[in-house]
C-alpha cells in the first residue's frame, strides 16, 4: 500500500525585522524548527549556524528522508545589522 507523502521540497527566507542580540555561544547545527511531514518518519527541519567572522546567521531547511528524486533544500542568511540607536 502506498502512503501519500509530501515531496522533499523545502524553502526558507529569513530577514532581520528588529534588533538581534546574541547572548552566549550559539551551537552550530542547532535545531530551530521541526515538523512531521508524513505518518512514517519523514520530518522537515530547520537548523541554524552562526558565522561569527561575518556576524551572520545561516538557516538551512531540509527533509530527513528523500521520497522521490533529489531533495530541494534551502538556505537563508541574515547579516546582523545595527538597529535603531544600538
Amino acid at each position: 500500500m502506498d502512503w501519500p507523502e509530501d515531496t522533499s521540497d523545502a524553502a526558507i527566507a529569513c530577514r532581520q525585522v528588529g534588533p538581534i542580540t546574541i547572548k552566549g555561544n550559539l551551537k552550530d547545527g542547532d535545531e530551530v524548527f521541526k515538523e512531521r511531514r508524513s505518518l512514517l518518519f519523514k520530518k522537515l527541519q530547520v537548523v541554524r549556524f552562526y558565522d561569527k567572522p561575518n556576524n551572520t546567521l545561516v538557516y538551512l531547511s531540509y527533509s530527513d528522508r528523500v521520497i522521490e528524486g533529489s531533495p530541494k533544500n534551502s538556505i537563508s542568511t541574515v547579516p546582523i545589522m545595527p538597529w535603531g540607536n544600538r
